[in-house]
């Protein structure tokens, strides 16, 4: 993402079709959130020693439920159509939060700090763009964005960047996560 917001395409029905591929773009990154806190507390919650990181995922698990709840309740009400992708990307959502856990609590917090790194910058670019137009939403949005910001932080407190291979894993899972935020505009 580049931090400058999207401008509107020209025509009739644009801003209602931008504002869709926000809408279900956000819902799909909420959705493969929860997915991936799910992913990892399987392998950790349970784990002897791994109390800590347990509680921290339910809790940031909670609040991404909480955002995916309300993006399902903004795509019924503007009757927007979730991805069509959303199968694949819960998948792979919950086998990148597993994955990374079984890697250990560093390469968990590592994953944390990589999606939401940039998940704050799609926000922002969002909150840019709608912040004129949709001004509830964008304020929605900046609380969510706050909330992510939040993740990161705990991440990198807790040793994300200690993870075995941290600057790889980390470049791979931004990397995926900016193609599946393009993808999931559309599809």
């Amino acid at each position: 993402m580049s931090g400058k917001p999207i401008p509107p395409r020209p025509g009739q029905g644009a801003r209602a079709a931008r504002l869709a591929e926000i809408l279900r773009v956000d819902h799909a990154g909420e959705m493969a959130a929860v997915a991936i806190y799910r992913g990892q507390r399987a392998v950790l919650g349970g784990a002897s020693g791994h109390q800590r990181i347990a509680g921290q995922l339910a809790h940031m698990e909670t609040q991404e439920a909480a955002h995916l709840a309300r993006f399902e309740a903004l795509l019924t009400e503007r009757r927007v159509r979730p991805t069509a992708l959303a199968p694949v990307w819960r998948m792979a959502a919950f086998a990148l939060g597993a994955g990374t856990a079984l890697m250990g609590d560093s390469a968990a917090h590592a994953c944390t700090e990589a999606v939401e790194s940039v998940i704050e910058v799609h926000y922002a670019d969002q909150i840019a763009e709608l912040s004129g137009r949709e001004p509830e939403l964008a304020a929605e949005l900046a609380t969510f964005r706050q909330e992510e910001l939040a993740h990161r932080d705990l991440a990198v407190e807790e040793g994300a960047r200690e993870a075995p291979g941290y600057a790889v894993l980390a470049a791979v899972i931004r990397a995926g996560c900016r193609a599946a935020i393009r993808i999931s505009e559309n599809l």
